[in-house]
């Protein structure tokens, strides 16, 4: 049989563009192929379950545009599928003079983004957040808390509903393009499609090799390791709190972030991993390492950012300095408060020149569409990504 349509990935972004293909053409024949045993078991299942608003993006470009859409339409998908949701909002907290020049300067960008940000004074904080210090906030009303893998499940049962080929445990090492269709297999069989989209997440740039792509290039994997505070601290904030981050820096910093099951979370840092796919403290891969260490931007990479590199680093090995960059903003908090959570793992695409690309970021083939780059906000931005790719997919076949 040759579908109309393969997907490879069962992350939030696969979910989503399979939906939109078969809302497309519904009569389409679509087939699903996820390595593991069931959908969102890596980026979209580790991450920290923030609807972003979309204020760090810079103006025009496609995580502004999509995560402002994406907020929206993830929050209208969980209305429709009565899945629970906290517009609990978000206080970028700034603790020195410094801060609030970035604080300001994030607030023009915000704003002409369109984006509901109010600044908030140091009386004004401390009377909406007692627990936090600072001299200064930004407020964004519209960020809010879900599971996104209680998201991914609802996808994956309507597209199940609709008609779509599920086929789990699949781990794909072979693509071939011929002039009519795409041939994918696995260990466990062999698939044609007339059109082919890989949102494969940690493992994308390898895929679009494999079906003969041309990318220059490579997912390094950066772990996020998080504390989950105490049951008694459940309460300590009411908005989610986030530094002001540092615009040289691709990574926020340490914050405070509610979950939807009433918990509250500490982290992520950002510290290189050694195994894409190895959420355990101290994982290594060689064959991952080995690709990642072969690849000269890599190393430009952590020249460029070596002393936040080794900072981070440090914060990753010890507890105590982990606690201290929170305790900048939330000065009550002990070690004793800070438990294990599970660490997550971003898929940061790197060029060769040593550049962490900070954009969402597609490649093309005559019969394949690759999502090569889709960090956070991604999991927000899923829906419209998924519109877009669909679209164009469709366009292809014509």
């Amino acid at each position: 049989m040759i579908h109309d349509f393969c997907v490879i990935g069962g992350g939030i972004v696969g979910l989503a563009t399979a939906r939109e293909l078969l809302a497309l053409r519904p009569q389409a024949s679509l087939l699903l192929l996820e390595k593991e045993d069931t959908v969102g078991k890596h980026q979209t299942g580790h991450n920290s379950g923030v609807i972003h608003a979309g204020i760090y993006y810079a103006p025009g470009s496609l995580k502004a545009r999509l995560c402002i859409e994406g907020a929206r339409a993830t929050k209208e998908f969980c209305d429709e599928h009565d899945i629970s949701y906290d517009a609990c909002g978000k206080m970028i907290v700034a603790t020195n003079a410094l801060e609030m020049g970035r604080a300001d300067a994030l607030y023009e960008r915000a704003t002409s983004n369109g984006l509901d940000l109010r600044r908030v004074g140091e009386a004004e904080l401390r009377d909406l957040e007692p627990q936090i210090a600072g001299v200064g906030a930004l407020l964004s009303p519209e960020t809010a808390i879900v599971d996104y893998r209680e998201i991914c499940r609802k996808m994956l049962s309507l597209l199940q509903a609709a008609g779509a080929t599920i086929h789990f445990g699949e781990t794909v090492d072979r693509i071939k393009e011929t002039g009519s269709v795409v041939e994918i297999g696995s260990r466990g069989g062999t698939w044609q499609a007339r059109q082919l989209v890989c949102c494969a997440g940690l493992q994308s740039d390898r895929l679009a090799r494999m079906a003969g792509a041309s990318i220059c290039y490579r997912i390094v994997p950066f772990r996020g390791e998080y504390f989950r505070l105490a049951p008694k601290l459940n309460r300590v904030v009411s908005h989610l709190i986030y530094p002001v981050p540092d615009p040289d820096l691709p990574f926020l910093g340490i914050h405070l972030t509610r979950m939807i099951d009433g918990s509250v979370t500490l982290g992520p840092n950002a510290v290189l991993g050694l195994s894409r796919e190895g959420y355990a403290k101290f994982s290594i891969n060689a064959r991952d390492a080995a690709d990642m260490m072969g690849f000269p931007g890599f190393w430009k990479l952590v020249m460029r950012h070596r002393r936040h590199a080794a900072h981070e680093l440090a914060n990753s090995l010890s507890k105590r300095g982990y606690l201290e960059e929170c305790r900048k903003y939330c000065p009550t908090l002990e070690l004793a408060d800070l438990l294990p959570h599970p660490a997550g793992i971003r898929a940061q695409a790197v060029t060769a020149a040593g550049e962490a690309v900070h954009d969402f970021l597609f490649t093309e083939t005559q019969r394949s569409l690759h999502v090569g780059n889709a960090p956070s906000p991604a999991a927000t931005s899923a829906i419209p990504i998924g519109r877009m790719v669909a679209s164009k997919v469709i366009q292809q076949l014509h």
